[in-house]
């Protein structure tokens, strides 16, 4: 992401998990992973949706894991439609709570997923849930509840979508939000991967904050 990204390869349930890190610029609030949209159409956690949710958790003062998911970059192993990704997300967020600095491992977690990201999440959630871990709060941005058994999730998570996304439509995001009655947060004139409306993720993100 920046000169100051830390790249390493942590063990997962398959092979080697590549990761990334970034810091605050002061005493961090939190801990939170970010997720990539779909490996097998060229998403990574490079993406450029992945990178703006993190440089905007680093600014708000989250120490912000992001991972590569089975077969992509350095990390090992096969894509498994979400399910194995699962494990392996599970596993980095027990890396991040094992942290060697004893503070991080009590801080507030925030989840964080773009597309496909937003479908591994979902259920990684339910298992914290499940295991007691408690989670701040959850985003998600472009959920991809047309293609996707996407899990419940928290009534306070902040679903992003954008107006004229031609990958999962809008119409699908609601029918997954209404039961939930989930507010959804809609990005005008924005496609799927929401070019030239970045700096409009960022302040959406960034104000729910305040």
């Amino acid at each position: 992401m920046n000169a100051q990204t830390k790249k390493f390869l942590i063990d997962g349930p398959v092979g080697k998990i590549e990761v990334a890190v970034d810091m605050p610029a002061d005493a961090p609030r939190g801990m939170a992973l970010v997720a990539h949209p779909h490996p097998l159409f060229g998403g990574t956690m490079d993406n450029k949706v992945a990178v703006t949710l993190a440089r905007t958790l680093v600014q708000l003062g989250y120490v912000v894991y992001r991972s590569n998911f089975r077969g992509v970059g350095a990390t090992q192993g096969e894509h498994d439609n979400g399910v194995g990704e699962r494990d392996d997300l599970m596993a980095v967020i027990e890396h991040m709570r094992a942290d060697p600095d004893p503070e991080h491992g009590t801080l507030p977690l925030v989840l964080a997923g773009f597309s496909f990201g937003t479908v591994v999440l979902s259920h990684v959630a339910a298992r914290l849930r499940d295991a007691g871990v408690a989670i701040e709060r959850i985003v998600f941005v472009g959920t991809a509840a047309s293609r996707w058994d996407v899990a419940p999730v928290p009534e306070n998570t902040l679903v992003i979508h954008s107006e004229l996304d031609e990958t999962v439509p809008i119409g699908s995001v609601f029918e997954w939000a209404r039961p939930q009655e989930l507010p959804v947060v809609v990005v005008p004139g924005a496609e799927h991967f929401l070019h030239r409306k970045l700096h409009i993720l960022k302040r959406i993100v960034t104000e729910a904050w305040r």
